[in-house]
């Protein structure tokens, strides 16, 4: 399921096995809520050598529907994207208050904003959804509490979260389905300490670090990763959930992460927000209008192969929106190079003198 190839200080090379295919880690997953990431095709998808994508399966449950899903033989023939889908549970939409109607032991209640219907999800239920859109891999169901929470609320969500795993894998019984674990606790050291042990005890296929970007800080962020995944098993997989900015993803890397994924890269492309390899670029500052250079001269996508800043700027002032299209494309891109070249770093074990210099030079 998971094998563990090259390490350099703590990042980590590795391939993960699931029923469509194989994934080498670390890898990042675009955000496909409704099986569909924006501007971006399954074509695309292919086209940018994407092999992971995420998507939400109480979102799914809610529209399309599980019936339609099922008809088309789960979501991967649905989408017609036949690499690795990773399903969520709907614990992200416990922290909006347009979904979360009240939080139990037995489970969550959810007002849906399409027609104002009420769902009530079990674990159990929520396997019983995942199951039925046959993603390749399923996460449990958890409970993610806001981060302004206080101590005995996380508390009670790293205990709530641990009853529903242990719910989750009993009644999780597709074989060919992996199954992930959630960690919580905030950024309380003692509740991750606490969480990751109660969880990974479960023996899950692999662990995800959940409950995190959520308005703590790049410092409290990473202090939390690293408090969890001290306890998490080294021949398992991890997953550091809903985060997805570049720096970020280096310092997950070398924290000894294994997966990622966030609308971040897709929702900046749209704000104007470029990748390069000195940092973040906004394109629709006027100092770009004469600059008929790419949008980054290292990188090798055909946006930047084809077109100049000089003229997204233009098509951004025009209010043409192909704008967002290419520049989405090319993000996408330049995270994907970026994680290849980190994955050659690893195997020729220089990831660490490769971070330093990232970490210089990236604003």
């Amino acid at each position: 399921m998971f094998e563990l190839k090259a390490t350099s200080k703590n990042a980590r090379l590795g391939v993960l096995t699931t029923r469509h295919g194989k994934a080498e880690t670390p890898f990042f997953m675009p955000v496909a809520t409704k099986l569909a990431v924006k501007l971006i095709s399954s074509k695309d998808l292919k086209d940018l050598g994407l092999k992971s994508i995420i998507s939400n399966a109480f979102i799914l449950y809610l529209e399309p529907g599980l019936p339609l899903i099922k008809k088309a033989k789960g979501v991967h023939n649905f989408m017609n994207y036949q690499n690795v889908i990773f399903t969520d549970s709907g614990g992200f939409q416990m922290a909006s208050p347009a979904f979360l109607e009240s939080i139990n032991e037995k489970g969550v209640s959810f007002r849906s904003p399409i027609d104002n219907s009420k769902h009530f999800i079990t674990p159990e239920k929520d396997m019983e959804i995942q199951q039925s859109l046959q993603s390749d891999v399923a996460m449990a169901l958890d409970y993610m509490p806001k981060f302004e929470d206080n101590y005995e609320c996380i508390k009670e969500s790293v205990n709530i979260t641990y009853e529903w795993a242990k719910r989750c894998k009993k009644a999780h019984t597709d074989k060919k389905q992996l199954l992930f674990g959630i960690t919580q606790g905030g950024t309380f050291n003692d509740l991750r300490k606490k969480s990751s042990e109660l969880i990974c005890g479960l023996d899950f296929d692999g662990y995800a670090i959940g409950g995190l970007g959520m308005g703590e800080g790049s410092e409290l962020l990473h202090k939390a990763v690293k408090n969890s995944i001290q306890y998490m098993p080294k021949n398992k997989p991890r997953y550091l959930m809903g985060i997805g900015s570049v720096k970020d993803i280096v310092q997950g890397i070398s924290n000894g992460v294994d997966i990622f994924d966030s609308c971040y890269v897709t929702r900046h492309s749209r704000h104007h927000v470029v990748f390069t390899r000195e940092g973040e670029v906004r394109i629709n500052k006027q100092k770009f209008k004469n600059d008929f250079n790419p949008l980054d001269k290292n990188c090798t996508c055909f946006v930047c192969k084809t077109y100049t800043r000089a003229y997204i700027y233009h098509l951004i002032k025009i209010n043409e929106l192909t704008w967002k299209r290419l520049v989405t494309w090319h993000n996408l891109y330049f995270v994907r190079e970026l994680i290849d070249e980190i994955k050659t770093k690893i195997k020729e074990d220089k990831f660490d003198s490769f971070y330093k210099n990232f970490m210089k030079k990236w604003k």
